[in-house]
């Protein structure tokens, strides 16, 4: 393979890193679909080198480079050298800082860095059970290592449809950061009450606990103790949580959020693996179901499976067969499924979390360090 780096070295040093990532992407995105001969597998990445956002093709062994607004290539089939292959408008609309309107949008890229998504979001969407609009707003931006996601927390698709939610939808700001670097932790953080979990690319969190338990109070709220047993999973059809068709629903502030798949942002089809849809409290990405099998496109299992047998009765347990009604009736098996303990494996390098149909259906601790950004106040 020939290095990039020093064929770089030769072109123009004096340049400025592109303003708005999203051109670039766009372009990566373009040149992925259209021309997959030449640039194959899709999204695997961005690296600035001299000032170029590079993107490298391991499949074909190509490369794209964006500088400012110019667009160059290297690979085999483009001869030798570095090429300059036009502009960005030559292929794509340039965003330039434009906001992007994300309504209804099924996600593509793969790119695992948040800071691949930068710019500016709006979305519009309508809260079925009281034929009432909103505007969705996001802002993802970069600086000092961190990834910083500013929200309203309004979808960009429909809402409510199917749920029941005790509190009414409303904007709630927020904000969250995450380091554009993520690194594995020596050992994993657990999923509690104390934290958000994830924040997707429709600006909506993730907060996958629920305080529910067993005994305490009428069962649906006030369960803060972390250690208690028999926690209630708000997914199980027949406990009841009022989660609308997106596996939503509202907080006591009206901020609605995720317990798992959302069902919209990624297809089902399962025709090509999933794109990234958000980003976990540690920095890494979330992907849809679907991932790339050594040339096989399949859904990603879990490594969880329903205890066999009864729960213990009396005293503060609740009895009856494991059948899913309380996180406590999963347990892990490493190498059941193609998940590790908290949801995620890497492939091609890379280690994401991953939407799936069964338990934990998204995340099930943090393989790495959560920013304290997502610790709830």
């Amino acid at each position: 393979m020939r290095s990039l780096l020093a064929l770089l070295t030769l072109a123009c040093c004096a340049c400025a890193r592109a303003d708005d990532i999203g051109d670039a992407i766009s372009l990566y995105t373009w040149a992925e679909q259209n021309h997959p001969e030449y640039f194959s597998p899709p999204s695997q990445g961005v690296t600035e080198i001299q000032g170029y956002l590079v993107r490298y093709y391991y499949e074909t062994d190509s490369y794209i480079g964006v500088i400012g607004q110019d667009v160059y290539v290297l690979g085999a089939a483009f001869g030798p050298g570095i090429v300059h292959a036009g502009r960005i408008a030559d292929f794509v609309t340039p965003k330039s800082g434009a906001t992007v309107d994300l309504s209804n949008l099924i996600l593509a890229s793969r790119a695992a860095n948040c800071s691949e998504y930068a710019g500016q979001y709006t979305s519009s969407a309508t809260d079925i059970s009281r034929s009432l609009n909103f505007t969705g707003t996001l802002g993802i931006s970069v600086a000092n290592g961190l990834c910083t996601f500013t929200s309203n927390n309004i979808p960009n698709h429909d809402f409510g449809a199917g749920g029941h939610f005790a509190t009414p939808v409303s904007a709630v700001n927020h904000s969250y950061s995450m380091p554009a670097v993520p690194v594995l932790a020596s050992t994993v953080t657990p999923l509690t009450l104390e934290w958000d979990n994830a924040i997707l690319l429709n600006g909506v969190k993730v907060d996958i606990w629920a305080a529910a338990c067993y005994g305490v109070g009428d069962g649906k709220i006030g369960c803060n103790n972390p250690n208690q047993a028999w926690r209630y999973d708000p997914m199980f059809s027949g406990n009841n949580f009022g989660t609308d068709t997106h596996n939503a629903h509202t907080q006591p502030n009206g901020a609605y959020h995720y317990h798992g798949n959302p069902n919209a942002l990624f297809t089902s089809s399962g025709n090509a693996a999933s794109p990234v849809i958000g980003f976990a409290a540690d920095g890494f990405p979330v992907f849809g179901s679907y991932f790339d099998d050594q040339g096989t496109v399949r859904k990603a299992r879990s490594s969880y499976r329903l205890k066999t047998g009864s729960r213990a009765s009396g005293a503060g347990n609740p009895g009856g067969q494991y059948d899913g009604t309380y996180r406590d009736d999963y347990e892990y098996v490493e190498g059941l499924g193609d998940l590790d303990a908290c949801n995620g494996m890497t492939v091609n390098g890379v280690y994401g979390y991953y939407v799936t149909d069964s338990f934990p259906y998204m995340m099930a601790c943090f393989s790495g360090t959560p920013n304290t950004s997502f610790r709830k106040l």
